[in-house]
């Protein structure tokens, strides 16, 4: 089992490999890569740092304790009708995503989010929308 705060969940969508040293890559990549080939992998959702957090690099202040953060997790969550200590598959999340999120909605809950002007983020609904899970990274 995984914890994962809200806004990662939209984070994993929109993963492509890129990330903030090579030891958060690593572990973002692996996380996804295990949810991506095993959807019944059971998250718990957390208020604060999670299993992506632990590899978010040191070098000042810390992102991942940042009141902004803490908003976007409770919007995010918010929005899929989730709650901070549920405990739930990946599969059920992204049927969450299917339930209640469309791409346009990350313009307004990810609207400080720096990695928002990829437009990855968008995509990745999309494609759980479609039913295509999460997208390969290679």
């Amino acid at each position: 089992m995984y914890k994962l705060r809200g806004h990662h969940i939209f984070c994993l969508l929109g993963y492509r490999g890129m990330g903030y040293s090579k030891e958060y890559v690593e572990n973002m990549t692996k996380l996804h890569q295990t949810l991506r080939e095993n959807p019944k992998t059971w998250i718990q959702l957390v208020r604060g740092p999670d299993k992506l957090c632990e590899k978010y690099p040191n070098s000042g202040e810390y992102h991942c304790q940042d009141n902004n953060i803490y908003e976007r997790d409770s919007n995010i969550l918010d929005k899929l009708g989730l709650k901070v200590g549920q405990v739930l598959s990946w599969e059920d999340i992204e049927s969450h995503i299917r339930q209640y999120v469309v791409p346009a909605d990350i313009k307004n809950v990810c609207e400080t989010c720096s990695w928002r002007l990829y437009g990855v983020c968008e995509e990745g609904i999309q494609e759980i929308l479609e039913g295509k899970g999460l997208r390969e990274v290679k």
